[in-house]
């Protein structure tokens, strides 16, 4: 029998002291590292006992270099030294800032925007990472603080109960910086009862028998320093009691074959993802190895991150069905880091819905099912219901909605965070503990339609469009571009009186067109846009692969695509 469980309001510590004092050996995290192309993955595993000296190893340093309340940022690679430092953290009341390593390529100055803004006392790192650490520091003129390569620190003996002093529910637990898609980077306060709250959320969705410890497991290669990577790989385990088994983002991109064999591994596999890396894993995966993959054990594939695309779950299906991978199985989702990841979610147990939608009537804000293929303005994707928490929709002066209405994504529930850090000119809630999205969507059968970004919606002639719905059609009616790596936005008429469209696009990587081919697909995307959508494109720019800005999650940052596109810096091919 499982002894009780830490109460529901308890922080991650008292779940870590929990599992490490009645299943002490039982398997916790796994890192799988990949050396070369060849190797089948080399695997590092921690039991809940080990995990715990570690993680507390991290707090016995940090106590003698912050106080509580202090920041201390995580500028380390992937793995379990990660997942220490990070409860490391929590144990010694320091606020976590998950971010990564100086290396990752494309980031330096995000990272040191961060930092500047989160003023850590301490860096936490590896071994492997202190001198990019130092350089990286000096580089940027950074102020000079401890580094500390966790990996390095000695184990001590402690008492399960030897706490100092244990964080309260509303106590920070750590800063999640967004992903900067349509804005610059801001760091969201995430507290101790938040990140709880939501690890229960998302376990009450998707999770098995949390009395057996081999009936769920999750498998990850979403990076730490994600919302959803550091719920649902990190504090979803830790208060369920299940194992996480880890792979680095890059092990993913170099083959995403690994992460397929991974969730054929163990009984009641979870993992997420974005909806690029679905397409991804269809487009790179060859056929023979699909057919030696063992899907039938995994039990949600949750698909968030970005619009949803119904072809997407299409493809990802018939690829993969015949590897035993249920239906049902693939969970659309929603989420956003100012409520810690988690809002809502298709349950694993009826296949995806969809709603074929009206043009005209989405152009006004109606959502209504096409009687016509040809009035089909989007195909829209249910990302299911909430779990424990409350959401609704709004119009632009915060009255409820009916259902089927587009307005703007309110939520409320125990997992919205407490504010933006050194930002008390920014709330999250009103006064009744609403959080304002900034996302348009509708409900629809009581279930959750995401129709787009508030700020990337294009008004043309008073009527609304979605960006996303614009780049399906135009990645859809050539095949010169490259799948998901475009961004559709408006500006401003040179005679001021209203938006036009503009598309920027990258070319697939392995053509180079030529003049009169790139000429015939500007004439097809343009056709296909005016029958689609009833508008007119302005431009369409062709450019190299790599081009179109992204985030550090893999969104395409439309806002900054429209900046560089203003200021004529893009290269055209």
């Amino acid at each position: 029998m499982t002894p009780a469980r830490p109460p529901a309001d308890a922080p991650l510590t008292d779940h870590l002291r929990h599992w490490a004092r009645h299943r002490p050996q039982q398997r916790a995290f796994s890192h799988v590292d990949f050396p070369d192309t060849a190797s089948p993955g080399q695997h590092r595993t921690l039991g809940w006992r080990a995990l715990d000296a570690r993680a507390r190893a991290v707090a016995d340093r940090l106590v003698t270099l912050a106080a509580p309340g202090d920041r201390a940022a995580l500028v380390m690679p992937q793995g379990l030294d990660y997942v220490a430092a990070f409860l490391g953290c929590l144990y010694a009341r320091v606020i976590a800032v998950p971010l990564f390593s100086p290396r990752l390529p494309g980031h330096a100055g995000g990272l040191a925007a961060v930092l500047a803004d989160c003023e850590p006392g301490c860096l936490l790192t590896d071994s492997t990472t202190v001198t990019a650490v130092d350089a990286f520091v000096l580089d940027h003129t950074l102020p000079a603080v401890p580094v500390v390569p966790v990996d390095r620190l000695p184990l001590q003996r402690f008492a399960f109960d030897e706490v100092e002093s244990a964080p309260v529910p509303e106590d920070i637990a750590y800063l999640q910086y967004t992903s900067g898609s349509t804005r610059d980077p801001a760091g969201v306060m995430i507290s101790h009862a938040n990140v709880v709250a939501n690890a229960r959320q998302a376990i009450d969705a998707f999770a098995g028998d949390l009395d057996d410890p081999g009936a769920t497991t999750t498998v990850g290669w979403l990076p730490l320093f994600h919302d959803m990577g550091l719920v649902l790989s990190v504090a979803a385990p830790v208060v369920g009691g299940f194992p996480s088994v880890l792979m680095d983002p890059v092990a993913f991109l170099e083959n995403p074959a690994r992460w397929l064999r991974l969730l054929g591994a163990y009984d009641g596999t979870i993992s997420a993802a974005p909806n690029f890396a679905y397409d991804y894993c269809v487009a790179r995966t060859d056929p023979a190895v699909a057919d030696e993959l063992r899907l039938d054990r995994v039990r949600a594939l949750i698909n968030g991150s970005e619009p949803v695309r119904p072809g997407t779950i299409d493809r990802f299906r018939a690829a993969f069905a015949p590897a035993g991978l249920d239906p049902a199985a693939h969970c659309p989702a929603y989420g956003l880091a100012e409520a810690t990841v988690f809002v809502t979610a298709d349950a694993p147990t009826a296949e995806p819905t969809t709603v074929a939608c009206d043009a005209g009537a989405l152009a006004e804000g109606r959502i209504e099912s096409a009687q016509d293929p040809a009035d089909t303005a989007a195909v829209l994707v249910s990302c299911g219901a909430p779990v424990g928490q409350e959401v609704r929709i709004v119009d632009a002066e915060g009255a409820a909605l009916p259902e089927g209405r587009v307005g703007e994504i309110e939520l409320r529930g125990p997992n919205i965070g407490r504010g933006y850090w050194k930002r008390a000119d920014r709330t999250l809630r009103d006064p009744e503990g609403w959080l304002r999205s900034g996302d348009y969507g509708a409900l629809h059968d009581g279930r959750l339609l995401v129709t787009g970004r508030l700020k990337d919606v294009i008004i043309v002639d008073g009527r609304n469009h979605y960006p996303q719905d614009i780049e399906e059609t135009v990645q859809s009616a050539v095949d010169l571009v490259r799948r998901d790596r475009l961004a559709a936005f408006g500006v401003t008429r040179a005679d001021e009186t209203g938006e036009e469209l503009v598309v920027v696009a990258e070319h697939r990587r392995e053509i180079d067109p030529t003049e009169e081919e790139t000429r015939a697909g500007e004439r097809d995307v343009r056709a296909a846009v005016s029958a689609r959508h009833g508008l007119r494109l302005a431009a369409l720019l062709l450019v190299p692969p790599g081009s179109v800005p992204r985030t550090s999650s893999g969104k395409v940052a439309r806002a900054a695509c429209r900046a560089r596109f203003l200021d004529g810096g893009f290269e055209p091919r």
